[in-house]
């Protein structure tokens, strides 16, 4: 580390990586050394200006940045490059295939990269692959700490708290509204969802250009209402024991994409037994005005610092955000 500060790499300047690089911006422990995309990269000793890679319009490339970005046809090899002026990545790439993240995560610590990650990833199947790399990162000296996004991450760690009042969880309900006024902000993560849908799959979103996306959009008036979702929050409540079955978990939700307010409110309810015997929920409803990138972003910062603090403390390994508290970030 740099002093008392962090030095971070975002991998990926969608609406995530713009809104990672915009909150690292606002904090005193951490402080943005280097982003990508599948243009280019920028790096700078002393920090980019957090603003400036916000403020990148559309597909604008960071390459663009004046004085710090550069064109390449490698950029994920460029950070790889400066891994020991790296302490923590925060990936925001698209996770399409599903092996794609797990695939760039092994390139790196492969490459020499002994830093800390997080990651916002959403499909069991992704996830599966992650907790595979646990004995790589474990001989790297490394920390990965995936599903830190809201769903998973913030949700998923909120119903391993709730499952406290309870000798026996029934089942966990995880229901979504996201609200964003331009899809094309946020192209991964909305093809990721249309992947969901029925009569979809990870390989047909994929594969569908932006207009077929666009028109597919119109056709549902800017909605996409989403059930029994492929999400690893059931692979990471069992993991720790909340649940005993994967079908015990349940995620879903609504995403809105032509408008900023959410059609519907965010909750994670947790049904179960207490020990005289009675059936209750507890219900973690998460404030209308936060937005995607706020209730995903933030807890993967956190998250980012405590895989930080795990090494510092010598604790190596891929761990999901359920076995874990987030740290404040400052």
């Amino acid at each position: 580390m740099a002093g008392n500060k962090t030095n971070v790499a975002v991998l990926g300047t969608g609406g995530l990586g713009k809104v990672a690089a915009r909150i690292i911006g606002m904090k005193s422990s951490m402080k943005l050394a280097a982003v990508c995309d599948s243009k280019g990269y920028a790096y700078a000793e002393n920090g980019l200006d957090a603003e400036t890679v916000a403020k990148l319009v559309g597909t604008e490339a960071v390459c663009n940045i004046p004085q710090y970005g550069h064109t390449s046809k490698d950029s994920l090899g460029e950070i790889i490059k400066l891994a020991d002026k790296i302490d923590a990545i925060f990936v925001a790439l698209p996770n399409l295939p599903n092996d794609f993240i797990p695939n760039v995560v092994k390139r790196f610590v492969e490459g020499g990269y002994r830093g800390v990650w997080s990651d916002a990833l959403k499909r069991t199947p992704a996830m599966e692959m992650m907790f595979g790399l646990d004995d790589l990162l474990k001989q790297a000296q490394g920390v990965y700490i995936t599903g830190a996004g809201a769903t998973p991450g913030l949700l998923t760690a909120a119903a391993v708290i709730a499952a406290q009042s309870f000798t026996k969880v029934e089942h966990v309900n995880i229901w979504w509204g996201v609200g964003i006024p331009n899809w094309e902000d946020y192209k991964a993560t909305i093809r990721e969802d249309i992947a969901h849908l029925p009569g979809y799959n990870v390989e047909k979103a994929k594969a569908m250009s932006d207009a077929e996306i666009e028109q597919l959009l119109n056709s549902r008036s800017g909605r996409l209402e989403l059930h029994q979702m492929e999400h690893a929050d059931d692979l990471l409540l069992t993991r720790v024991g909340v649940v005993e079955r994967r079908d015990q978990v349940e995620v879903g939700g609504i995403i809105d994409t032509r408008s900023s307010k959410k059609p519907v409110s965010t909750t994670m309810t947790l049904t179960g037994y207490t020990f005289e015997g009675k059936k209750s929920s507890h219900r973690f409803i998460l404030g209308d005005e936060t937005s995607m990138g706020a209730n995903v972003v933030g807890p993967a910062l956190g998250y980012l610092a405590r895989a930080v603090w795990l090494k510092e403390h010598k604790i190596y390994g891929v761990f999901g955000s359920t076995e874990f508290m987030p740290m404040v970030v400052v």
